[in-house]
C-alpha cells in the first residue's frame, strides 16, 4: 500500500494528524492527487536537515491554522518569557532548531552552542545579566553537560557563575536528578520533551 493510499485511509477515519510524503521522486507529479488524498506537506529523499525542518514547520503551521488555536501551552506566566535571553546547548541539529523555533514562539531570544565546550566559552566572554538562562544537553561531544555546568560554576566572575542551568536528558532516572543537581543545575527537563513540563521548569527557574 503506497503512502497516498495509506493517508486515504486515515483520513477515512477522521484522523486529521499532519502527513508528510517522503519521497525520492519528483513529487510535484503526484501533489495533486496526495493533497485530495489529505498528505499535508512533502519531504524529498535523501533528506537534509533544512529541508526536514521545513516541512515539519509546513505541517505543524497548517495543523495550527485549521485548529485556529495555540499549539503550545501558555499560562499568565510565560508573559515573562518575552525578552529573557537564552542559550541552548545542543549537539542534534534537528533537535537544536526545533527547540529554537519553539523557544522564540514564547519570545525568547535564543543562542546556541553545540557541545559544552562551546557553552563554557560563551558564558564566560558575555557579560552579566546578558544570559538570564541557559538550557543544557547533558549527553553531548567534546564535553558533557554535567561538565560544562561544573566548569560555569567555577568561572571567576560569580555574576556569570550563577546563572540559571536547567539539564536536558533523556536520561531521567534519580541518579541522573541528583547528579544535575550537585553539580549546580538548577532544573531538569526530561527527554521527549513535553512542552507543560518545559514551561513550568522554566517558570519555576526564572521567578
Amino acid at each position: 500500500m503506497n503512502g497516498i493510499e495509506v493517508t486515504r485511509q486515515i483520513r477515512s477515519l477522521g484522523d486529521h494528524t499532519p502527513i508528510i510524503i517522503l519521497t525520492a521522486y519528483d513529487w510535484s507529479d503526484i501533489e495533486v492527487e496526495a493533497r485530495a488524498a489529505g498528505v499535508t506537506a512533502f519531504c524529498s529523499k535523501p533528506m537534509f536537515m533544512s529541508d526536514l525542518r521545513e516541512s515539519l514547520l509546513s505541517a505543524l503551521g497548517q495543523q495550527k491554522a485549521e485548529k485556529n488555536e495555540a499549539v503550545l501551552p501558555v499560562t499568565d506566566k510565560t508573559d515573562n518569557f518575552k525578552g529573557k535571553h537564552l542559550l541552548l546547548v545542543e549537539d542534534n541539529e534537528l533537535n537544536r532548531e526545533i527547540a529554537f523555533e519553539i523557544l522564540n514562539e514564547y519570545g525568547f531570544i535564543v543562542d546556541t552552542a553545540e557541545n559544552g565546550q562551546e557553552a563554557v566559552d560563551k558564558v564566560s566572554s558575555s557579560e552579566p545579566g546578558d544570559l538570564d538562562l541557559v538550557l543544557m544537553d547533558i549527553q553531548m561531544p567534546v564535553m558533557d553537560g554535567y561538565e560544562a555546568t561544573r566548569q560555569i560554576r567555577l568561572l571567576e566572575n560569580k555574576a556569570l557563575a550563577c546563572v540559571p542551568i536547567v539539564a536536558m536528558t533523556a536520561n531521567a532516572f534519580d541518579e541522573d536528578r541528583r547528579t544535575a543537581k550537585e553539580c549546580g543545575m538548577n532544573g531538569f527537563i526530561s527527554k521527549p520533551i513535553n512542552m507543560n513540563e518545559v514551561v513550568e521548569t522554566l517558570e519555576l527557574v526564572l521567578q
